[in-house]
């Protein structure tokens, strides 16, 4: 897709003819050379509408949003880069076998993947431990980011994240894909307005309360480059000898602030991130945290209590958030139901979705892709979910209570916690 803002300008089809027909002087023969698939007939979408995509880091998660991605109309998939071969060839493979030709490119190093200017879009789905950095060198080098999630390590990342979105003005899109749902949204729509009366308590599922610091594995021969870039891999995190576990599964590697386990990151940039739309405080962080006993809890500067807890809920499937007011609460999760209280509140006119796919969360980025307006995940929005999520975090693994200053970007009088807002990048990385 050749978007407005890039040095080349578009040609769409009617400037095309009108440009050939002057040049060749008679019209009547464009028929017989140019494809009607060219032109954009029977259907199909012109070269000039086209969101020409590429890929970095897939795996199992990246290859069911790959799929959906290839799925959708317009969009060109071009590319992958990733450290490892098998992975490389894996998509090729799907690629090449789904256009029924051969032009997949593969590339090992983002950086030689970054320089090619034909690529629009980019989906990011490499560990935790890349996707900002990623997410930050794709926007500088001009082009539109699907990221999954944790899409930032700390909250220095988090800020980083959103400044950079806002000074390139290119599209974001975190893979938090159950804001794109029904379920998720009535919930919320319920809080906004004002259906459940004031709001006064948020509970979200973290998906596990651990937190650890990262350690180094046992040393084990480290394969060739080509098969596997252990340094590559490593990125931007602090260097430590090749281990196979880590490079296959993360074994013991931070998935955020040098955490491993992420603590409530893990589920929380979901869960987390749904309650803050609900509360809508898309644009800022709970400003008090604090551990009790089997859970997490934080305050928004609002009034609202968030608390992060794993047991309690409703059988209604994976990643579960309730929301209380003082006149009623509503609960739903994956299985796409809702439960509310009073009943009457219940929208039966809404579709039931079970499961979380993502092809409704792809086709809002893609929309903004050519729009471009803002996703309903954009970096902002990220930013302060993970924020909220990465100061959780930091109230857990000090075990005590911290206050955060969302303006001022920092914990208040607590040095210690603010040395965790954000950790040293290996060379030659930068953000």
């Amino acid at each position: 897709m050749k978007i407005a803002h890039r040095s080349r300008t578009p040609m769409h089809r009617r400037g095309f003819l009108g440009r050939l027909g002057a040049a060749a002087g008679a019209a009547i023969a464009l028929p017989q050379f140019i494809p009607a698939r060219a032109l954009g007939a029977d259907g199909a979408v012109p070269p000039s509408e086209r969101i020409v995509l590429g890929a970095i880091g897939i795996g199992g998660r990246g290859s069911y949003v790959l799929d959906a991605f290839l799925h959708e109309k317009g969009v060109q998939f071009v590319a992958i880069c990733d450290v490892k071969a098998k992975r490389r060839e894996a998509v090729k493979k799907t690629a090449d076998t789904f256009y029924g030709n051969n032009d997949c490119a593969t590339y090992r190093d983002l950086r030689e993947f970054l320089a090619r200017t034909d690529i629009d879009a980019v989906l990011i789905a490499t560990g935790p431990n890349w996707h900002a950095a990623a997410s930050i060198l794709t926007a500088k080098a001009g082009k539109d980011v699907y990221c999954e999630k944790p899409c930032t390590k700390n909250i220095s990342d988090s800020l980083a994240l959103a400044e950079t979105f806002r000074r390139t003005g290119r599209v974001f899109q975190a893979g938090t894909q159950r804001r794109s749902l029904p379920n998720f949204a009535f919930a919320a729509e319920l809080c906004h307005h004002g259906k459940l009366g004031k709001l006064h308590t948020l509970h979200a599922h973290p998906g596990g309360l651990g937190t650890g610091t990262s350690t180094w594995l046992k040393p084990e021969p480290e394969p060739d480059k080509e098969e596997a870039d252990w340094d590559l891999y490593l990125g931007p995190a602090a260097w430590r000898p090749y281990n196979r576990s880590i490079l296959n599964n993360g074994g013991g590697f931070e998935k955020g602030g040098g955490l491993v386990g992420g603590g409530c990151l893990e589920w929380g940039s979901h869960c987390v991130d749904l309650c803050q739309w609900a509360n809508q405080t898309d644009d800022t962080a709970a400003v008090e945290y604090w551990p009790e006993r089997d859970q997490l809890h934080a305050r928004y500067a609002n009034g609202v209590k968030l608390v992060l807890r794993n047991e309690g809920w409703l059988p209604l499937g994976s990643c579960p958030v309730r929301y209380e007011g003082d006149a009623g609460w509503v609960e739903t999760a994956d299985n796409g139901d809702v439960v509310v209280e009073p009943a009457e509140l219940f929208d039966r006119s809404r579709p039931k979705i079970a499961g979380y796919p993502a092809n409704f969360h792809v086709r809002d980025f893609l929309n903004c892709v050519r729009t471009r307006g803002q996703t309903r995940a954009n970096a902002d929005v990220a930013c302060w979910s993970h924020i909220t999520c990465h100061a959780a975090n930091i109230s857990l693994f000090l075990n005590r209570p911290v206050k955060f200053d969302p303006k001022k970007r920092e914990f208040i009088g607590d040095e210690e916690a603010n040395r965790l807002r954000s950790e040293a990048m290996r060379e030659p990385w930068r953000i």
